[in-house]
């Protein structure tokens, strides 16, 4: 499995931890977020994830800043994007089950690195469930059709 990483300058030591823990599991990671503590926006790196992810470069991918929201806003303007900011396992789990969450978020300066990778381990052994949680998939899949076919009509 091809996970793609991105994170800004606030969270290069947890995204190389995590990456390396990732690696020590048999996972291969794609890093695209910066490596230097030198400020950088976190929009590049969430857009540059997003679109491995809907490009199906990799299979997941997972965003890291001061708190994983502004990271994956931006991630979540990419249509086909679902990224769920987690800064706990349970969410974590339920975001793959319930919502086919393919990317998720954390921030380096709400959690530690133990509770990110037990976020990591929830959220890559869950599995979507389906069933009466696609309804809303498709829900949420047609407010983002509807948003994107307006942007490229011009409305």
């Amino acid at each position: 499995m091809k996970i793609a990483i991105g994170n800004d300058h606030v969270a290069v030591e947890m995204k190389n931890e995590i990456s390396q823990y990732l690696e020590s599991k048999g996972y291969e990671v794609v890093n695209v977020g910066t490596d230097s503590t030198e400020r950088f926006n976190y929009p590049i790196s969430g857009y540059k994830v997003a679109k491995l992810v809907v490009n199906k470069e990799v299979d997941y991918g997972i965003l890291i800043c001061g708190t994983g929201v502004g990271i994956s806003l931006a991630a979540n303007k990419v249509h086909g994007i679902r990224a769920c900011v987690c800064s706990e396992p349970y969410t974590a789990k339920l975001s793959k089950q319930h919502n086919n969450s393919n990317i998720i978020a954390f921030g380096a300066r709400v959690i530690g690195i133990e509770t990110a990778k037990m976020i990591v381990d929830e959220w890559l052994k869950a599995e979507y469930e389906g069933g009466r949680h696609q309804l809303r998939i498709d829900m949420i899949s047609e407010i983002e059709e509807t948003q994107h076919l307006k942007a490229v009509d011009g409305e």
